[in-house]
């Protein structure tokens, strides 16, 4: 086999942004020649994708499934929410759901080292795939499990463009021995309500610990400018901490379906109801592309550019 040196795939990698493992194989495959090996790559798409891979890709689709008592969500993005709407990009988000709720590990460079079905490549070799025959950056960002050893996971899709497929996907573990089907209708109900209320925690002992001593120094000092005595002050903190808790915490929180009762009192009429306890096991709630700095587009400034070339 030809020996491949660090200058010549540095020398590739210069030409064509391709990754430097995939240098390597192309000039193994193309007997040290970089010409071939350039071609060798752009035959692969392998040099294309790498083009688009600094292009920030904050739209494409939320995948949900779930299936008895375990679920998956996952993120799949893309540039642009035209994208999200092509069917092999759909079908991809569906794969890779499939493919979590399978294994049961979300873990992302793992799952790209796993085989894509029905095809001769991997997870991660499909995506490059895809990058380069539909012509946009895209990445599989995130994707986590959701189970309960008895019980029901459920999912919902807010903003839905197509079953299990969307902007805002939510799961709901509950656990009990009640009847799975009133235990399913209850996780939907919730689910919806996860997708409207974004809590944080499935209850107080729950949160995060310093975001509470964030809060509540925040608190004091607003607090402490009504110029009240200290006794008072400490009174005012913890009123204003519970209705930070009624804002933040899934069980404190007021049940958005019917504007009036608490979460936790609504579990606790389906234990009653059941005649078992009802307990929120776990949630989970994907925003598309929440976190993901999006660079601020000129139009006109664009416009202007491709008129003066």
């Amino acid at each position: 086999m030809t020996q491949v040196s660090a200058a010549m795939i540095k020398d590739l990698r210069g030409k064509t942004g391709a990754g430097m493992m995939d240098c390597k194989k192309a000039l193994q495959e193309a007997e040290g020649d970089i010409e071939a090996a350039v071609d060798w790559l752009r035959t692969k798409g392998l040099a294309a994708a790498a083009k688009k891979a600094g292009r920030v890709a904050a739209e494409g689709l939320v995948a949900v499934v779930a299936e008895g008592n375990r679920g998956v969500v996952v993120e799949v993005n893309s540039e642009t929410d035209f994208v999200a709407r092509n069917d092999q990009f759909q079908a991809f988000a569906r794969t890779i759901a499939a493919l979590v709720l399978a294994t049961g590990n979300g873990d992302i460079e793992a799952l790209q080292a796993q085989p894509y079905p029905e095809e001769d490549r991997s997870v991660g070799e499909e995506l490059t795939h895809m990058i380069a025959t539909i012509g946009e950056n895209m990445s599989l960002r995130r994707a986590v499990t959701l189970s309960v050893d008895e019980g029901v996971v459920t999912s919902y899709v807010h903003a839905a463009i197509a079953p299990g497929l969307g902007r805002i996907g939510v799961l709901v573990a509950l656990e009990s021995s009640g009847d799975q089907a009133q235990l399913s209708a209850l996780a939907k109900q919730l689910a919806m309500h996860v997708a409207a209320a974004a809590p944080q925690s499935v209850s107080v002992d729950d949160l995060d610990q310093d975001a509470v001593e964030r809060e509540r120094a925040v608190l004091t000092e607003q607090a402490r400018d009504s110029g009240k005595p200290e006794e008072i002050i400490a009174k005012m903190v913890e009123g204003r901490l519970r209705k930070f808790y009624q804002d933040v915490v899934l069980t404190e929180q007021t049940w958005v379906i019917d504007g009036e009762s608490k979460v936790a009192a609504v579990l606790a009429q389906a234990g009653k109801d059941l005649g078992t306890p009802v307990k929120v096991a776990g949630f989970v709630r994907y925003v598309l592309g929440e976190g993901i700095e999006r660079e601020e587009s000129d139009f006109a400034a664009e416009v202007a550019a491709q008129v003066s070339a």
